[in-house]
This record gives structure tokens, sequence and C-alpha cells, in this order.
């Protein structure tokens, strides 16, 4: 019996509207709920915390297949490419759980 898959994704954001932390955490807010809205990702600000112009979010997808979890990072990494917001450096992984 298969266990499943998870995608990991892990991610550069730059804001560079963004004058405050205020103004980060709103940008950050919106890119955590429209990543779960859009993958049903998990996700969160896991680096770059007092800083208002950078963060690294890293974000999780689990699905029953590789190809349904690709499709899904690949999914959300086209998404974060396609905002006013600069992204820079991506990771991703996928873990099966049988291994």
């Amino acid at each position: 019996m298969g266990t499943g898959y998870v995608g990991i994704v892990s991610a550069e954001l730059h804001f560079p509207e963004s004058h405050s932390l205020k103004e980060k955490r709103m940008h950050v807010r919106s890119v955590k709920a429209q990543l779960a809205n859009r993958v049903g990702a998990a996700v969160a600000e896991v680096d770059h915390h007092d800083v208002w112009q950078r963060t690294r979010i890293t974000l999780s997808c689990v699905a029953r297949e590789h190809r349904e979890v690709v499709r899904l990072l690949d999914e959300a990494e086209r998404w974060l490419g396609s905002q006013a917001f600069e992204l820079g450096t991506v990771e991703r992984e996928v873990v099966c759980l049988d291994d």
C-alpha cells in the first residue's frame, strides 16, 4: 500500500515596494492565503522575519501520486513567479514516505 508523496518548495521573495514590516506582513499573509486556496498548500514564513523587503517561505503539498504533487508544486511556483514581487532562489523536493 502506497503512503503518498510530500512536495516541498522553499522560495525567497523580495517586496521592493514594501516600506515597513507591517506592509511586508500584509504581502506575506496574502501569498500564504493564495497558495492555500490555489494548491492546498501549508505555508510558513521561515526566514528574514525582521527584514521589511525580503522573506523566505516554505510550502508543502501532499498527494497520492508523484505526478500530482509535481503538478501542484509547478502551479505554486508558476503563480509565485507571476506576481508583482520578485521571486528569488527556489528550492524544491518531493519525498516519498515509502523510501
